[in-house]
């Protein structure tokens, strides 16, 4: 996975281009050959004996030896199978949150958490930017191994602890994860400039609020200090989302609800676990590609963090990985599920499909690696996604109408606008706005006073066009000053004083922005 030097070189890079970089960092678990765990397994006795989350097995009734026996709780992980997996050599059981072969860290042994946040100093003295916390909920485990409570849910969602037939309340979102939340942000606050932490948590949202801090702090009194907690936090209901201006009003209004500034939400409609958006949109390939350009208007505008996946910015699909063969464990493990009981449940178990190359170019590999037939050092995990010749960041770029285009004129707009970064956030609903139609408006921050720098986004949704005038909560973004600073199509337009945007369109009325 390359040497000490390609890291430096890439985080240094990545500054001298006027980026910041996050790296990924597990906290919870390493892997089985990992020599914390080689060493820990080998005996009860050892200087990392107690380094993973090791339990003796239930006996069986009447049994005069151990031998394993069964599972120490009933706890199961991520994936919804037992999560414990027994040890020979010790006798006993080790847990596993996510797969058999990611053993889960013992953060209530000190040692280890002082291993973990040196890891973490480590990489902030090289330079990096921040850090995304994998699982982060799930970090610690109950100190007295009680067993999760009965749940008649079947399917993993992403705002309960419910699934797989258990409420996870031993195992997942404990106390001391949030607490765990808050010495890390004091850890690295210490760093300047300000660095950034971005959680991967799963839970109800008054939960998730709980890992972001509280403005009242500990204590009572005007004196009290508020509390820190991360930066900000995965919100993955908008992971399936549908095409629709309803869907996206809804959670708009519910993310403004529950995270009002200074906490801001995330916007996030695509990952490595999920199938690429562009894939699952509906339509043809045209039709995909017109609904593409609202997705990144509407992420790239609304209130909130824009956490765009890779390659989604030139519209790359999913690739078709049959089971047989696949890379991916989690479809090694579910090989056995016929295919047509995952679809009925909404699982996507070969994840493969969307964890192809980057498509850089038209040539060998996708400009990703050498590429060619042949197997060398330099292939990459998974081949490249064979539209790759005509979906790919080169020919892009050379067509003005391009959606990668699109995002970079996008992104040029929010650094230039306060509003789009920091701004208030108004839906506008009713008045004339047709349902299909998802508008809004934003506001860069005034102290009060009337801002000088105001937007009116318009999206529609629907299979015809809407022909409507701005309602009356509009006219700041309409000035006679204003334009059109955005469009996802040409024919979205203004015409006298009304909107005119045809099928799977948007566009971006503003006024106050350096070009």
């Amino acid at each position: 996975y390359g040497t000490m030097a390609d890291a430096e070189e890439l985080i240094h890079e990545v500054h001298r281009r006027g980026m910041h970089i996050v790296f990924d960092m597990i906290f919870g678990h390493t892997s089985i050959e990992h020599p914390w765990f080689r060493e820990s397994r080998r005996s009860r006795d050892n200087p990392r004996a107690d380094w993973y989350i090791w339990r003796e097995g239930r006996r069986a009734r009447g049994a005069t030896r151990n031998k394993g026996g069964r599972p120490p709780t009933n706890w199961k992980s991520i994936t919804g199978v037992n999560g414990w997996q027994y040890e020979p050599l010790r006798d006993q059981w080790f847990y596993t949150n996510f797969l058999h072969f990611q053993p889960d860290l013992n953060f209530r042994n000190p040692q280890v958490k002082e291993a973990m946040f040196g890891a973490v100093r480590f990489w902030l003295d090289k330079g990096v930017d921040g850090f995304r916390l994998d699982i982060f909920h799930a970090i610690y485990k109950d100190d007295r191994f009680r067993d999760n409570p009965f749940s008649f849910r079947v399917g993993q969602p992403v705002d309960s602890n419910d699934g797989a037939n258990q409420i996870k309340k031993y195992t997942m979102n404990l106390p001391e994860n949030v607490e765990l939340a808050r010495e890390l942000r004091e850890l690295t606050d210490r760093w300047s400039p300000e660095r950034v932490l971005i959680g991967e948590v799963f839970g109800e949202h008054q939960v998730i609020r709980r890992y972001l801090g509280s403005e009242e702090g500990p204590g009572e009194g005007p004196r009290a200090a508020p509390t820190p907690g991360l930066h900000a936090i995965f919100l993955f209901e908008m992971l399936r989302f549908s095409f629709r201006a309803s869907f996206f009003r809804r959670i708009l209004t519910k993310f403004e609800a529950l995270y009002p500034a200074p906490l801001v939400p995330t916007l996030v409609l695509g990952n490595h676990d999920r199938p690429r958006w562009i894939s699952r949109i509906g339509g043809d390939r045209e039709a995909a590609r017109r609904k593409a350009r609202c997705i990144a208007l509407l992420q790239l505008t609304a209130r909130g963090i824009p956490v765009v996946y890779y390659g989604e910015e030139i519209g790359m699909e999913d690739g078709d990985f049959p089971f047989a063969g696949a890379l991916d464990p989690v479809a090694r493990q579910f090989a056995w599920l016929p295919r047509w009981v995952a679809r009925a449940f909404g699982l996507y178990l070969n994840r493969d499909g969307c964890r192809t190359p980057m498509q850089w170019e038209d040539g060998p590999g996708a400009g990703f690696s050498g590429g060619g037939a042949e197997v060398t050092p330099a292939s990459p995990w998974l081949p490249v996604h064979p539209d790759y010749r005509v979906v790919n960041v080169a020919t892009q770029r050379q067509d003005p109408e391009s959606l990668l285009n699109l995002y970079r004129d996008l992104l040029g707009l929010r650094a230039r606008s306060a509003a789009l970064r920091e701004g208030d956030f108004t839906l506008l609903e009713g008045d004339g706005v047709p349902r299909s139609v998802l508008c809004y408006r934003r506001e860069a921050p005034s102290d009060g006073a009337p801002s000088d720098e105001a937007l009116l986004v318009a999206i529609n949704f629907g299979r015809r066009t809407a022909t409507f005038a701005p309602p009356a909560l509009a006219p700041p973004a309409l000035a006679p000053d204003a334009r059109v600073l955005a469009r996802t199509s040409p024919e979205a337009r203004m015409e006298g004083d009304k909107l005119v945007l045809p099928p799977a369109s948007g566009l971006i009325l503003g006024r106050g922005i350096a070009s």
